[in-house]
């Protein structure tokens, strides 16, 4: 299969790298700092949503900017302690676009996202965080705020999710989506293609764009 874009957007969180096991250790400090039991955070969707919209479901309002804060806080910090790594293939396939052709759309805030790219590398000339939107994903504002930033046509964008929060926005905002099987299984995910990760994929810039291709 190959697709043609003019632009291409980026999830990072389970898209570009994995942050799972930092994720994990920094919400369970979180939550048992503000006393929230394991089975009221179970029964919360954290994966491709803000912390603004995971800590509403948790908490009081008047705690909420107090408690995002924190969270934010503690996950910063855990940057250095080994609390991001590239997943396979991102490397290789950001080196082959040109730097104005792709950006990174993120649920973290922007704090977070420029630590976890910059312990890696990566350095996107366009980025939006969930500072920038006052609707998170699964609304397409995201989306739609990186095509309007970059000048594309939402029909000419392509997203590349591994949540199904993000791919719905995706799709919400009328682009072509990748689904990467990184943290969820292929079955659980929508969309136009389907693979395991970055390095099932190669990418060739060219005069019109950028051409995607799965790797046979």
């Amino acid at each position: 299969m190959t697709i043609h874009a003019h632009a291409l957007l980026f999830d990072n969180d389970g898209t570009l790298v994995s942050s799972l096991d930092s994720v994990e250790r920094c919400w369970t400090r979180w939550a048992r700092e503000y006393g929230i039991t394991a089975e009221e955070f179970g029964r919360v969707e954290l994966h491709g949503r803000t912390a603004v919209e995971i800590v509403g479901d948790l908490l009081p309002a008047h705690l909420v900017p107090e408690a995002v804060a924190r969270v934010e806080q503690l996950e910063v910090e855990d940057v250095p302690n080994g609390g991001v790594r590239l997943l396979p293939g991102t490397r290789e396939f950001l080196d082959a676009l040109p730097a104005d052709r792709w950006a990174v759309v993120t649920s973290a805030t922007r704090r977070l996202a420029e630590a976890r790219l910059g312990a890696v590398g990566i350095t996107p000339k366009s980025l939006v965080s969930a500072d920038d939107v006052t609707r998170g994903k699964p609304d397409p504002e995201p989306y739609l705020l990186a095509a309007r930033q970059m000048g594309v046509d939402p029909a000419h964008c392509v997203v590349f999710e591994d949540a199904p929060a993000g791919l719905r926005a995706g799709r919400a905002a009328g682009m072509t989506t990748v689904a990467l099987a990184t943290t969820h299984e292929a079955a659980e995910l929508e969309a136009d293609l389907v693979v395991r990760d970055l390095s099932a994929l190669s990418a060739l810039a060219t005069d019109g764009g950028v051409q995607i291709t799965a790797r046979g």
